[in-house]
């Protein structure tokens, strides 16, 4: 009966100090993961890190792989290498002509120093306070020493566009662009420099820094546009002007070269009259100028008088040796004819 007893309890022992025996294991396998891991950590390849301990830097890991630290002691501090935007808030600034423009700017840099930055400025949200106030005090500094035209252009030598068709008319838009010294890009390779020169004491290095936009002030804009206007509707007037007087001009030539072609008709045609007139007077000459002509013409200008004499009723005494009388005579009968009498007629 012990005998069984025994048989019975000893694998049940047995799995019960397996199990204890495991659980020890587990708990040490435990405290040695969580010993290794407090004490490794890695470094990727687009970041630095620095191990601190009790606040102060120790050590700065710049090459990627598998590091060691005091667990419990050590803390590590990562910082980006890579390239880091800078977006600054649009800033007002007066230029050297007295307008006022809101610039907007853009920039990127990057962590050179990891120690240094880290000494001086500790994170990415110090440092971009930090190029904040210095960027915007450069370009509020180099847009206040330029004019307006050396802040907005690029080219220099830059002609205005014209048009040929106003140009063959004479007309041409009045144009008073003055050319740059610098240009925009200059200006922001000025900016860059100056602020690489302020920030390499924090650790960064400026790469580049760029206009995104400007524009006028709101409460400027206005009366600029305004300006504008006004300058289009005085150029759009003397358009105007110009096109009337031109028309004008043209008016009058038209009416004096109508006056002109009235007035060569009008000499054409008393020069063809009066020619038609003397050679109708010749013709009438030459017709009139026989003999039989004569007599005919007497004849006809005796009839004319006589058909003016008595269109109505008309009584006259006629002398029988004036040619009226002779006419009647020739055209009565030869009993009406009367006897021929002596002496004149009264």
């Amino acid at each position: 009966m012990q005998q069984s007893t025994f048989t019975v309890t000893s694998p049940a022992l047995i799995r019960f100090l397996q199990s204890r025996i495991m659980a020890v294991l587990g708990v040490l396998f435990l405290l040695t993961g969580l010993k290794w891991g407090s004490m490794l950590f890695v470094v990727r390849q687009y970041e630095d890190a620095i191990v601190t301990r009790f606040g102060k830097a120790i050590r700065t890991e710049t090459t990627p792989g598998l590091k060691f630290k005091l667990p419990f002691f050590d803390k590590v501090n990562r910082f980006d290498k890579r390239v880091l935007a800078w977006d600054g808030p649009p800033t007002e600034c007066p230029t050297k002509d007295k307008l006022y423009l809101i610039v907007d700017c853009f920039a990127r840099w990057r962590i050179s120093d990891p120690l240094l930055y880290y000494n001086r400025l500790n994170d990415e949200r110090s440092a971009l306070s930090r190029l904040d106030d210095i960027l915007g005090s450069e370009t509020r500094t180099a847009v206040a020493t330029h004019d307006l035209v050396e802040v907005i252009r690029v080219t220099k030598g830059r002609q205005p566009l014209r048009d040929p068709e106003l140009e063959k008319s004479g007309t041409v838009l009045p144009s008073n662009i003055p050319d740059i010294q610098l240009g925009r890009g200059e200006i922001e390779k000025q900016i860059t420099e100056r602020t690489r020169q302020k920030i390499a004491d924090f650790g960064i290095e400026l790469l580049d820094e760029r206009f995104k936009r400007s524009k006028y002030n709101p409460a400027v804009a206005e009366k600029i546009i305004e300006r504008m206007s006004s300058e289009r509707h005085q150029i759009a007037a003397r358009f105007r002007s110009e096109g009337h007087g031109e028309a004008a001009n043209i008016n009058g030539q038209k009416e004096s070269e109508v006056a002109s072609i009235i007035s060569s008709a009008k000499r054409d045609a008393l020069k063809i009259e009066g020619e038609a007139d003397a050679e109708a007077a010749r013709i009438y000459a030459n017709a009139y100028s026989a003999p039989d002509a004569q007599d005919l013409y007497l004849f006809l200008r005796s009839l004319d008088v006589a058909r003016s004499a008595f269109e109505h009723d008309t009584t006259a005494v006629i002398s029988t040796n004036s040619d009226l009388g002779r006419v009647l005579k020739s055209m009565s009968g030869p009993g009406l004819v009367p006897t021929k009498t002596t002496g004149t007629s009264p």
